[in-house]
């Protein structure tokens, strides 16, 4: 394994140190408590292992794609990797001797009248806390460097303990009705039998994970040792030479750290105490320790014990009904997913939410009222005012009894029955004056899954039809009433990007307002987005459909990604634009059908949209090394590992490139040009055909472009092969001819020439633009403008401009919007710090220094590391 002195400080590469082509993690078993007066998370996470059967070679990661991946980006939306089984046994039974056929039996039974479960149940219920010595540094430095060592990608964590589970008591209940069955490792064998028991029985499968999950440590008289170094957690036993002795259950106790890069923790918008997962570049190693490399594919279960008073929200198949941790003040929370995912991809958030609904009960209007002034500085001591605490368990969704109330559903996942909230919702469609029911995406294009096995929704009479999944709306208190607009949208949002993809490859949707802290525009992960403050429309829901623009294409955005970027993703992490440019480009053509648009309409609006891409990454080139521009940085390295299977992630964890844009904004204007080749129609269609093909894998950029370009065989007749795409638009800086020609013809069109009369907020955003150009402005010019438009109070794109204006021709009169965008927009106020700097005014220099001050506390780190470097 490389040592940290390896790293490049610097390039600010990110080290994926997990030694997949040795040995990978098929299931993980979490077991976490939230303590929010200590802000830490502590508990156990246990791991079920599998030796690989051989290295991957480059000979054959070149015939194809080799899983997929989960994105993260938002404005990051958030980076996962996914990747599908390597070695798959044909319907379950391939190199399972005797072993699948007694589980199979005892499946059966447990099917027919669950017994076998209960007795098993009996067993995992024996386990007792026991005195564990902790491994020092000392114990590592006895084993022998012959020894195999599993490294998993971990930081920030404090590991106390990491001892090997003894699954005999499980294996053995399992085992009585087949006695005569022996083998030399019988734990090892019961273990490999359970993770390839095929995904009809995953109900069973799962429940005999979290039995084993519960086992004692093993008693041989053998201990593990382990290491931490400042990326992985190093974990040896005596003796053990190779990855296929290795044992095959572990359980890693640790705590996490209240600074730790994966965990955030804040207050939310009504000065309360809450915890959410950051998808940050580092992902989850700094919650439990893990696999993070694409090809690490796994289910989980996770249980999850919070204060009684908090909601749990997490990644997670069925929406779960929480009980009562017995004498604790606590509630216990199960999720899990049977879909194998990357660990990048669980997402956590753990605070005193509310449900969204149509009408907000008379016990939180008070409270939303107040809420128009609970975002102030200011007022932030003084907590929710005269509420009391039964005032707030009576509201929305704070009474845990409201969220546990339910009925069961179908969710269109096989045998998954969700216990759903009364209030999950399904649609409006029928008052938008839509159709619920759309069999569009089923018909028959001879196109079959080529991914792992796994219950999969695209396979699903019934969820080729769900135009709307079951979903939610989750936020604070005192943005209840504006979260309304989130609501109002999700339904047309959802129906119109199954209208555009097909199947949603999720049973459900949960949507969370994130504390103002959050430093992107949304992030999106499977069953749950993380949406931006910043995107809520500041104005009535009777304002029309311009107030809501932001809200809505940003929700596109989002549900966009459950296609690129969660079920398809990126097998190297360095080629975010499959999940980012994708999303961008999908959310405009998502957007127009959730407003039906007529084609003119929806070609004009496109071309705006455009335009302003355009603006943006011109921008950002001129103002950007080279090095950060290029959408494949590791060009013909793209998805190779070393012998281990580690690798790195090229200038993730450079902060510049945090904030930059580039994959989003030249990944569009690559399909932008790509579908100017096709017709815009038929590339919507080739992008179906496309989900149907590859969804459950990890792909490289030439996984679809070799597709594009077999289907369009035209192309290459225009001389645009793999090779000339790659030379244009992936391995170079800069902006290809095509882009500069093309931005000449969107700067003519009518939209444009419209921004000086009635103006829709994208018009506001390119005629703000315009005048950021203009090297003079009268203080009167300025305040009629403002006057005329209300830029104040217009959406977030609006006002970042109207702020550029104003400190760029030093309004003073209006710098308290730009002290209340910074507060309140953290998101979207990073280089707005620069330009107050920049221009060398005491005054404005001052309230750059103010802002930073009084949201220091609760500011994204990579966020307030820019600002310190700027204004500090």
């Amino acid at each position: 394994m490389e040592p940290d002195k390896d790293l490049n400080p610097d390039t600010n590469d990110l080290p994926l140190r997990a030694n997949t082509n040795h040995i990978l993690v098929r299931h993980y078993v979490l077991d976490l408590t939230v303590h929010l007066d200590r802000k830490v998370i502590s508990g156990s996470v246990v791991l079920f292992l599998e030796p690989c059967s051989g290295l991957r070679t480059k000979a054959e990661d070149d015939i194809g794609p080799g899983a997929r991946t989960l994105e993260a980006g938002g404005s990051r939306d958030v980076s996962v990797c996914r990747s599908r089984d390597m070695d798959t046994m044909e319907d379950g039974t391939k190199g399972l001797g005797g072993t699948t056929t007694r589980m199979e039996k005892m499946f059966g039974a447990s099917e027919r009248d669950g017994a076998g479960f209960q007795a098993l149940s009996a067993v995992g219920s024996q386990n007792a806390a026991e005195t564990e010595n902790i491994q020092s540094s000392h114990s590592w430095e006895t084993t022998s460097d012959g020894d195999f060592t599993l490294v998993l990608d971990c930081c920030d964590l404090d590991v106390s303990k990491v001892e090997e589970v003894d699954v005999t008591s499980v294996s053995s209940t399992v085992a009585s009705e087949r006695s005569d069955v022996s083998s030399v490792n019988p734990q090892a064998d019961f273990i490999q039998n359970l993770i390839s028991v095929p995904s009809s029985r995953w109900r069973q499968k799962h429940q005999l994970f979290l039995l084993c999950s519960r086992a004692h440590r093993a008693q041989d008289g053998s201990s593990l040792h382990f290491q931490r170094d400042r990326w992985s957690l190093q974990v040896r036993k005596k003796g053990v030479a190779t990855p296929q002795e290795f044992p095959r259950a572990l359980r890693i106790c640790y705590e996490t750290r209240p600074t730790g890069g994966s965990v955030r923790w804040t207050k939310d918008q009504d000065n309360r105490v809450c915890v959410y997962t950051a998808g940050s570049p580092i992902n989850n190693r700094a919650l439990f320790p893990c696999q993070e490399p694409p090809v690490a594919m796994s289910t989980w279960h996770a249980t999850v014990r919070a204060p009684s008073e908090c909601v749990v929200l997490m990644s997670g198949e069925e929406q779960t009904v929480p009980i009562e941790d017995r004498d604790t003040p606590f509630l216990i929370w199960n999720y899990y997913v049977t879909m194998p995912m990357p660990a990048s991809t669980f997402t956590l958030a753990v605070g005193h939410w509310h449900q969204v609904t149509a009408e907000i009960p008379p016990a939180l209007k008070r409270g939303v009222r107040a809420g128009a002034h609970c975002s102030k500085i200011a007022k932030l001591g003084a907590g929710p005012g005269e509420w009391t605490e039964a005032d707030l368990r009576s509201g929305l969704v704070s009474s845990i009894s409201e969220v546990v109330k339910g009925s069961s559903l179908k969710t269109g996942s096989g045998d998954q029955t969700t216990r759903s909230d009364s209030a999950f919702c399904y649609s409006s469609l029928e008052d938008e004056g839509l159709s619920v029911t759309d069999y569009s995406g089923m018909v028959d294009d001879g196109i079959c899954c080529s991914h792992g096995d796994y219950p999969c929704r695209f396979t699903e009479q019934s969820a080729r039809s769900q135009r709307v999944i079951p979903h939610r709306v989750f936020g604070p208190v005192c943005l209840l009433q504006k979260a309304q607009g989130v609501l109002k949208l999700l339904p047309r949002c959802l129906a119109a990007a199954h209208t555009v993809l097909g199947v949603h490859p999720f049973p459900r949707l949960d949507v969370l307002i994130v504390p103002s802290g959050f430093s992107s525009l949304g992030m999106a992960s499977p069953h749950i987005i993380f949406l931006s403050q910043s995107v809520l429309y500041a104005g009535s829901l009777g304002s029309g459909e311009n107030g809501l623009s932001l809200c809505g294409s940003r929700m596109c955005h989002e549900i966009a990604h459950s296609w690129f970027g969660l079920v398809i993703g990126a097998r190297d992490w360095t080629e975010e634009w499959i999940s980012e440019g994708f999303a961008t480009y999908l959310e405009d053509i998502i957007w127009a059908q959730a407003q039906h648009l007529s084609l003119q309409e929806t070609a004009e609006q496109s071309d705006l949209k455009a335009l302003l891409r355009w603006r943006r990454l011109s921008d950002e080139l001129q103002n950007s090394e080279e090095a950060l521009q290029i959408l494949r940085p590791n060009m013909e390295n793209t998805g190779q590992a070393s012998e281990s299977g580690s690798s790195t992630v090229k200038h993730a964890l450079n902060p510049d490139k945090t904030f930059m844009q580039v994959h989003y904004l030249k990944g569009y204007c690559l399909l932008r040009f790509l579908a100017s080749q096709v017709g815009e129609q038929q590339f919507i269609d080739f992008f179906r055909l496309f989900v149907k093909k590859y969804h459950g894998q990890l792909i490289l950029s030439q996984d679809f472009l070799r597709m594009l370009l077999v289907t369009f065989p035209s192309m290459e007749r225009k001389g645009l092969t793999l090779s000339a795409i790659y030379a244009d638009w992936l391995d170079r800086p800069g902006i290809p001819k095509w882009l500069y020609e093309r931005s000449a013809v969107w700067s003519q069109t009518r939209l444009v020439e419209e921004v000086k009369a009635e103006v829709m907020s994208d018009q506001l955003v390119l005629l703000l633009e315009l005048l950021l150009e203009e090297e003079e402005l009268s203080a009167a010019t300025v305040c009629a403008l403002q006057r005329t438009y209300n830029l104040q109070n217009q959406d977030a794109e609006v006002q970042h401009r109207w702020c550029e204006l104003v400190v760029k021709h030093a309004y003073t009169r209006a710098y308290r919007d730009v002290e209340h965008f910074l507060v309140h927009n953290q998101a979207m106020g990073v280089y707005l710090y620069g330009e107050l700097m920049v221009q060398e005014d005491p005054e404005q220099q001052a309230l750059a220094r103010r802002c930073l001050s009084l949201v220091t506390e609760q500011m994204d780190q990579s966020a307030r590391r820019v600002v310190e470097e700027m204004v500090l």
